[in-house]
């Protein structure tokens, strides 16, 4: 089997509940994981969207939600995920909102892509509170076993 990402929320390409979003209560989807790689020693999460500001014209990825060093015994995170949910050793990183924890899709214009992407590594690295996306991706180069990816829509109504 492979390493996979789902949601009890959506399907894969499928829309997200509005309550997910920022016309929603703005709530983390509820995600599982199985089938992680031998020698996994840890997970990272890195959830954004290619798409903004207009999926037509696309200009940056905007990041909706960091976590990393989330624990191999780890294969799940409930809905509306907030840091005391979080397994003890997991930490947050800073989103594009300036703020940690998920903030959900709240696209200005159009139907936005949102992946959430899930990568098994092989170390639990020494990582500090508060890093980027950016800066997430450079320290996992090197750890990555696997990645599992989950993508759902959203355009406001």
């Amino acid at each position: 089997m492979a390493f996979s990402l789902r949601s009890a929320s959506f399907e894969h390409e499928a829309a997200i509940p509005a309550k997910h979003t920022c016309q929603g209560v703005d709530t983390a989807p509820p995600l599982a994981w199985s089938d992680a790689p031998a020698g996994a020693a840890s997970f990272a999460l890195i959830v954004d969207d290619p798409d903004a500001p207009d999926p037509r014209a696309p200009k940056t990825t905007w990041v909706h939600w960091v976590l990393y060093n989330l624990a191999a015994a780890t294969s799940a995170l409930p809905e509306g995920a907030k840091t005391a949910d979080l397994p003890a050793e997991t930490l947050e990183g800073v989103n594009d909102f300036g703020t940690t924890g998920y903030r959900g899709p709240c696209p200005p214009i159009g139907r936005h892509r949102y992946f959430f992407k899930l990568y098994a590594l092989d170390a639990t690295l020494p990582w500090k509170p508060g890093v980027t996306k950016d800066e997430a991706e450079k320290m996992m180069q090197g750890h990555v076993l696997a990645e599992a990816s989950l993508m759902g829509t959203y355009g406001r109504k």
